[in-house]
């Protein structure tokens, strides 16, 4: 992550990556999914709602300066590998090895076929499987092992979509125009209810794709325009005025809208705006953030089987071992991981050929 000056992005996440535990305790301990935020709010927000897209947002605007930075594309697609899917990897291979300890079904937990094909369906990414029939089968919130992988297939899919910018890069003005016409085309959608969507035949497009889509726009958008370049002062009185209107609009008809236009200012200006003592947080500590999304959910449905806890022990005690187990995987996977993205596995170059995209591959684990 580089950007021109020190930022809070890596303790937002950290934050984000908490409030998604602390919303997710009360559905799983057998509450009503009402937390903390949803009582102060009247049910206006819960910490889930404002995390997840939080953490489309930051996405957004650091995958658009990843592809700015990259050679080319087999660079880019490299890092966003080395990023998600080695961590993924181990938690998933975690769970099955672990699995039998919270097993109870009549078939063997070996012959159970859902065990062979939890690895690869959600490695897939676009076949995601939640649970193995058997697995806390009893617990409140019944089957499902890590109900946080939901996000993933969207994160990857908005990869995709900006990849594609990879070709204008270099001409800002097509780049930031393509960008606001996507933006403005999702938060046109992301503002109508689902039942007018339909209505609109727009069936054909998932509606989380569009709600968390204009978030991730609005993030690249932002890095496009540079808003890194602001100065501080005006952002703070950016930040001022944006979180004034966004907490105004709460619970009036405009919310929606306010949403959608406001939310990704606030977190970006937060994001940009240093403090001392928090903006550095992963030099002492490393970047958990990921780590404490992933391995949540699954610590939190293994305390309740064996402990049965109410959700402010669940909220705590699985705070605590997440981040744990977040620490670990990303001194041993992650941080590692990444020293490999400088290697190139797949060297692929593209080249449009009479209107088609042909890739040639050639050589393994080059140097750059």
């Amino acid at each position: 992550m580089e950007t021109h000056r020190r930022n809070n992005f890596d303790f937002l996440r950290l934050l984000f990556a908490g409030c998604v535990i602390i919303t997710h305790s009360y559905p799983l301990a057998g509450s009503k999914e009402c937390d903390w935020l949803c009582q102060f709010t009247n049910g206006q927000y819960i910490f889930s709602w404002i995390a997840v897209r939080g953490f489309f947002v930051i996405s957004g605007y650091l995958i658009f300066q990843s592809l700015e930075r990259s050679r080319d594309l087999a660079d880019f697609y490299w890092k966003r590998i080395l990023r998600l899917f080695p961590a993924l990897a181990v938690v998933l291979i975690l769970t099955v090895v672990l699995g039998p300890f919270v097993y109870e079904n009549d078939t063997a937990y070996l012959l159970n076929k859902s065990v062979r094909t939890y690895i690869p369906n959600n490695l897939r990414l676009y076949r995601i499987q939640y649970d193995i029939p058997g697995i806390f089968d009893r617990n409140p919130h019944k089957s499902a092992i890590n109900g946080s992988l939901w996000t993933i297939p969207f994160e990857f899919t908005m990869y995709i979509a900006v990849s594609l910018l990879f070709f204008i890069k270099s001409k800002r003005i097509p780049v930031i125009v393509v960008l606001l016409l996507t933006y403005l085309f999702l938060a046109k959608l992301d503002v109508l209810n689902f039942t007018e969507i339909q209505k609109w035949n727009y069936f054909i497009l998932d509606w989380y794709l569009i709600e968390l889509g204009v978030y991730f726009a609005a993030g690249s958008l932002l890095a496009a325009t540079r808003m890194a370049d602001i100065s501080q002062r005006h952002l703070l009185i950016i930040l001022i005025i944006s979180l004034g209107l966004f907490v105004f609009s709460t619970g009036q008809p405009i919310f929606s809208f306010a949403s959608v236009t406001l939310l990704p200012i606030i977190v970006l200006s937060m994001g940009l705006l240093p403090v001392y003592g928090i903006s550095n947080v992963t030099e002492h500590i490393g970047d958990l953030s990921y780590g404490i999304y992933i391995y949540g959910f699954p610590v939190q449905q293994t305390l309740v089987y064996y402990f049965g806890m109410d959700h402010v022990s669940l909220i705590f005690t699985s705070l605590i071992i997440s981040a744990i187990l977040a620490y670990l995987s990303w001194r041993l996977i992650e941080a590692p991981a990444l020293k490999l993205k400088n290697l190139k596995p797949i060297p692929i170059l593209i080249q449009k050929t009479r209107g088609i995209v042909r890739v040639n591959l050639k050589g393994f684990y080059q140097k750059r």
